[in-house]
């Protein structure tokens, strides 16, 4: 199982390799690893996503990024209901007969074309990481020249409380 990680992190020059630099003096791969603004001005979220599997290994380094300076918290998201995304730019070779084929798997999959070369497109293709597996499996026959992935953003999902009719319970209202 992969582990997800998010961390919220100073938005100050050097907090980027400090992190890379504790996965690699441990010997932790990371898979990917965004980074972007986040709702806080001047702090950052990170979403990292390791191939760990031993739990003692992941815990490990979810304990040690909590150490470093600049970052502000760490949760381990990999067991969490999350929303997660990743966005791919996948540029295939389309020529007069084989670019209405490849239009019709970008609409398959919910994508859009974002370039119009004379011999190329570039597809850009939105969702979890096995729908952007999917498509790009499915624009193989028509040659990917190159792919550029962002790799897997996530956040946890807000908790739901049960409504009937359109009405909180009873429990929400604070009867009992």
């Amino acid at each position: 199982m992969k582990q997800t990680l998010i961390a919220l992190v100073e938005d100050k020059p050097g907090v980027l390799n400090r992190v890379a630099s504790l996965f690699r003096r441990r010997n932790f791969n990371i898979e990917s690893l965004a980074v972007g603004h986040s709702e806080l001005p001047g702090v950052s979220r990170m979403t990292i996503v390791t191939d760990e599997e031993e739990l003692l290994r992941r815990s490990v380094i979810k304990a040690n990024l909590g150490k470093l300076i600049n970052v502000i918290d760490v949760q381990d998201v990999t067991d969490t209901p999350c929303v997660i995304r990743e966005t791919a730019l996948i540029k295939v070779d389309a020529d007069a007969v084989t670019r209405g084929q490849v239009m019709n798997v970008v609409e398959m999959y919910r994508g859009r074309i974002v370039d119009v070369g004379t011999g190329t497109l570039i597809v850009e293709v939105t969702g979890e990481p096995d729908k952007i597996e999917s498509a790009i499996d499915v624009l193989k026959p028509f040659n990917i020249t190159e792919i550029m992935r962002t790799g897997k953003i996530a956040m946890a999902r807000g908790a739901v409380s049960p409504r009937t009719n359109g009405q909180p319970t009873s429990a929400a209202n604070g009867k009992h």
